[in-house]
């Protein structure tokens, strides 16, 4: 991440200390390299080896302390203003500092909520509280999850700029797609196809390459998060592709929908038709809901009701997320009330945060149709940041 990108969040993330009335923001580390907190290529934009802790205030103070080692590397990092070495312990100089910041709230890099503000190992925290055990601050440590959740949530002009570029390179990819497929080929021959182009392109994926892009086609397919398999294409089937590319660190994640004709048609048939256009539908009616201060559980509701209301199974899954830096980012989401998502889906919607909308339904002797598209949150709703799917496409 560019350290003018890193400073803007850090500048951001000082906002969001004081609108929340938190003081400080600890993000305590080590051995990075193998294991990385979600946050540090956000706000530090280096690793560390030795314990680590790094500090921004609701003042605005950004403050690092690392093993001497590592200062120079710090310095030329220059994404902190003030830098503390250490030699033997990290504890003094982590304990000066407190005192002298003072801090009545600490949030630190842990979450039962949030796992991109879940970085800090049990190992770490025990080792925090062993720190802390004879300073008042070792009580004022609470989660971070909700400076996590604002600040990789609400998009800066220059962030959705990258992932608008990011959509526009997805959709580019979706119509060679359309371009290729044709009966006898398998779902993996497809995925194949677009990750070569991809690597060609000198772009990376989204996900893990073992289901970026995960394909679909007929009935009787894996679930969603599943791989490409040797299925093959035939006529009559339904396919499906979910698939994101990653632009200068931003991804984009988008699904869209094709029917293969059979001998002597000319279109879809009624009941492909009917789903596609219900899926189609359901996107319409959450978007025209989805604005700041609503919660995620109720935009889930409109478009998971509409699906079963008109007489399709209810889909296993959230009708959308929060898109950045990783495919699955932010805090909220579009989800239902299920014990798996814990409070996620009762966080309110804000402006400046980008979700897809995807819900999904199958059609028995078909396959599985979804759309999934990304819209940003302005202030009174919502925006489409690309074309929509708006008819099913057709493979002759």
């Amino acid at each position: 991440m560019q350290k003018e990108m890193i400073l803007e969040k850090q500048k951001q993330a000082a906002d969001i200390l004081k609108e929340k009335n938190i003081d400080l923001w600890l993000t305590f580390v080590r051995e990075t390299g193998n294991i990385k907190d979600p946050m540090l290529e956000m706000i530090v934009g280096t690793n560390a080896t030795w314990h680590s802790a790094f500090m921004i205030t609701s003042k605005g103070e950004r403050i690092a302390i690392v093993g001497s080692l590592e200062v120079a590397n710090m310095e030329s990092v220059a994404t902190f203003p003030e830098i503390i070495g250490y030699l033997k312990s990290v504890k003094e100089d982590l304990v000066n500092t407190l005192k002298r910041l003072d801090p009545k709230t600490i949030a630190v890099n842990f979450s039962r909520n949030q796992p991109l503000a879940d970085g800090l190992t049990h190992g770490m925290y025990l080792e925090l509280k062993e720190i802390l055990k004879d300073t008042p601050y070792g009580e004022r440590l609470i989660s971070s999850e909700e400076i996590v959740a604002a600040l990789r949530g609400r998009k800066s002009e220059t962030e959705l700029e990258l992932m608008k570029e990011s959509i526009k390179l997805c959709l580019k990819y979706f119509d060679e797609v359309t371009k290729m497929l044709t009966p006898g080929i398998s779902e993996k021959e497809v995925a194949e196809f677009v990750q070569k182009r991809v690597k060609e392109d000198g772009l990376e994926l989204s996900w893990e390459a073992e289901y970026c892009p995960s394909v679909f086609t007929g009935p009787d397919t894996a679930g969603a998060h599943s791989g490409p398999t040797d299925r093959k294409i035939q006529r009559g089937h339904v396919i499906n592709m979910d698939f994101g590319v990653k632009y200068k660190g931003y991804c984009s994640d988008l699904q869209r929908t094709w029917y293969v004709l059979r001998d002597g048609e000319t279109e879809a048939p009624p009941e492909v038709m009917r789903g596609f256009n219900v899926i189609k539908e359901s996107i319409s009616l959450s978007a025209a809901q989805l604005r700041p201060g609503k919660m995620g559980w109720e935009i889930d509701e409109i478009a998971r009701g509409y699906v079963v209301a008109n007489g399709y199974e209810e889909y296993p899954h959230g009708t959308g997320h929060q898109v950045g830096k990783h495919t699955h980012d932010g805090g909220g989401m579009l989800g239902p009330r299920w014990d798996r998502y814990g409070n996620v889906p009762y966080l309110p919607i804000e402006k400046g945060q980008i979700y897809t909308i995807e819900p999904r339904l199958t059609i028995p002797g078909f396959g599985i149709a979804t759309i999934e598209e990304e819209v940003v949150v302005t202030e009174d709703g919502c925006k489409f940041l690309s074309p929509r799917q708006t008819e099913l496409y057709l493979i002759k």
